[in-house]
């Protein structure tokens, strides 16, 4: 089910850095990046009121957790930079790399105390096989 659900939120994302981009060469980078978080506020707050959820902020969180609103700006104003030059494909392809990389970092030294799980050299025939991906993406 996890595996379903993980698939076709990369199908969204897709459909995401398209609209995005498409926005941001219509309306300019900074616009279309307010135009989306209203949405997404907006979107957000109709899910809480129809789901009859509570919203409250927890005191005991740390602080840095409450960056990723910020962190989320800026992954959608990179990709509307790169959407114009690199395409969705490879925008993506680039991302998930990122993705990739930054998260077997996180999980084998347990950074923001998460659990650790250390790298498998098994995964390097995985990454050789993405990069060369990316490379000949790239490339032609």
């Amino acid at each position: 089910m996890y595996n379903l659900i993980s698939t076709f939120i990369g199908a969204l994302i897709a459909v995401m850095i398209m609209f995005n981009g498409a926005l941001s060469k219509t309306t300019g980078n900074y616009t279309s990046l307010v135009i989306i978080h209203i949405v997404g506020l907006l979107s957000i707050a109709l899910v809480i009121l129809l789901s009859k959820s509570k919203f409250k902020i927890h005191k005991d969180i740390s602080l840095y957790l409450y960056s990723a609103g910020a962190i989320g700006v800026f992954t959608v104003l990179f990709n509307n930079l790169s959407f114009s030059n690199l395409g969705v494909s490879l925008t993506l392809a680039l991302g998930l790399l990122g993705q990739s990389l930054l998260s077997i970092v996180i999980d084998h030294f347990g950074l923001f105390n998460m659990k650790v799980v250390k790298f498998d050299k098994k995964k390097i025939i995985g990454f050789a096989v993405i990069s060369l991906g990316i490379f000949i993406m790239t490339v032609f």
